[in-house]
């Protein structure tokens, strides 16, 4: 404990921290954003289908993959706490994290083969790079009450948010060049496989290599962790009785609980709303060609994380200006705004507008809402069981709201109508956060 209460605070410590979002985001912008879900959408057009036998049944491309996203969140919430109990009790969630990177990111290199005549193999790629980049994701975030002070956190925070877009945006830019002139790069159609197709799979590969390079700076300088004092039983199951723990002492933490209750109503929303909106832009707006539709989506995206790194920025500062709780609600208040917009999106020009709208507030509402939660923490050295509380309810509404989404747009016909519905989510959140602040 001495040797980290040492270094927190402390300058490299606090960049090496927040340059593992630099590693990662990549795969959230490249594979989970841009590039998978128009190769995904590529590879049913030309081969002229919109279903496939799978499962033992035949099931549409789009409720397959939304099928698969749902089943990894409801594996990422199981497996989190569990992961929690055993670094707790050992002291060693640095080596949790080196773990689950590798397998992201070994994950993200697997889906170079991905295909419809191996859709068992490319689905558990995919399955496995979303556990390996939330599950580490969530490990890191554990250590930020570890390596920073409360008025330290809403900046660093900021900062890992913002070199996470730029880093990907630089390899986004890359893969975007190679996907639009792959002959530039040496690739050519090949065993009745298009170029930009393989181009795509080139950029999987990218991301793996990425990701499992630059995490080794943050690897470097990360504490190993906390051990737990005393004695070590029911290590597996302990997790998840850290996280009744947890429950338990919100009921003595009236603002923890609060604020809990506001982030997962709002959260639901944004991460349904991060893991849709290229499946939106494909479906709802009219680009013209595919080269059309394929170019437009990676420019909204670009678009979206080039003015995230600004907005990321702009909200650390009105926190500090306004605090933390009344930033969140007029973010909030934002994104209501935004949903009812997207109803009424028709053009290309439309949607890049709500992509630079969207990038406002996409990387403040989640560097806030990561710094806010840490402030909020009573005084402990149990941070990864807190932390594994704050992403298993993100998780779960992840898989809330990605079904809602799914729901409301199967039983209306449109997209457009669960946007809407979206935005009451944000109203409610924007409501719970004015609570936050009261004494009882």
């Amino acid at each position: 404990m001495a040797k980290v209460l040492a270094m927190k605070g402390n300058k490299k410590l606090l960049n090496a921290w927040a340059f593992y979002d630099w590693a990662n985001s990549v795969y959230s912008l490249v594979i989970a954003s841009a590039i998978f879900p128009i190769f995904y959408g590529a590879l049913f057009r030309v081969a002229e289908i919109e279903k496939i036998q799978i499962f033992g049944g035949e099931i549409a491309r789009a409720p397959l993959i939304s099928y698969v996203t749902s089943a990894a969140f409801v594996f990422i919430a199981f497996i989190t706490p569990l992961i929690s109990g055993i670094a707790d009790y050992l002291g060693n969630k640095k080596i949790f994290l080196k773990f689950f990177c590798y397998l992201g990111a070994v994950s993200c290199i697997g889906l170079y083969w991905f295909s419809l005549e191996n859709i068992y193999l490319g689905l558990t790629c995919y399955f496995f790079g979303l556990v390996g980049f939330w599950v580490s994701f969530a490990i890191n975030n554990s250590y930020l009450p570890d390596i920073a002070f409360p008025e330290q956190q809403d900046g660093i925070s900021a900062k890992g948010f913002s070199l996470g877009y730029i880093g990907s945006v630089i390899l986004l830019l890359f893969n975007l060049a190679m996907v639009m002139k792959p002959d530039v790069f040496g690739i050519t159609d090949s065993g009745g496989e298009a170029a930009e197709i393989k181009a795509m799979k080139y950029s999987f590969v990218s991301v793996g290599i990425w990701w499992m390079l630059f995490s080794q700076y943050t690897f470097l300088h990360l504490p190993k962790g906390y051990k737990r004092e005393g004695e070590r039983k029911n290590i597996i199951l302990n997790g998840f009785r850290e996280l009744q723990s947890v429950w338990k002492q919100l009921g003595t933490e009236t603002k923890l609980k609060r604020y809990l209750g506001a982030f997962f109503v709002y959260s639901m929303a944004v991460q349904t709303i991060m893991l849709i909106a290229t499946y939106f832009g494909e479906e709802e707006i009219a680009w013209g060609s595919d080269s059309e539709r394929t170019t437009g989506l990676i420019i909204s995206i670009l678009v979206i994380q080039v003015v995230a790194i600004f907005g990321a920025t702009a909200t650390a500062r009105a926190s500090r200006a306004f605090g933390n709780i009344r930033t969140l609600i007029v973010v909030n208040i934002f994104w209501l705004l935004l949903c009812i917009y997207a109803y009424f999106l028709q053009t290309p020009m439309d949607f890049y507008i709500a992509a630079g709208l969207v990038g406002i507030v996409m990387g403040g509402i989640q560097a806030l809402s990561r710094s806010t939660y840490s402030k909020f923490l009573p005084e402990t050295t149990d941070t990864t069981s807190f932390f594994s509380f704050y992403d298993v309810a993100e998780k779960i509404g992840i898989v809330i709201g990605t079904f809602l989404y799914g729901f409301v747009a199967q039983f209306t016909g449109s997209m457009r109508n669960a946007a809407i519905f979206l935005g009451i989510f944000f109203l409610i959140g924007a409501f719970l956060l004015t609570r936050v602040e009261r004494k009882n």
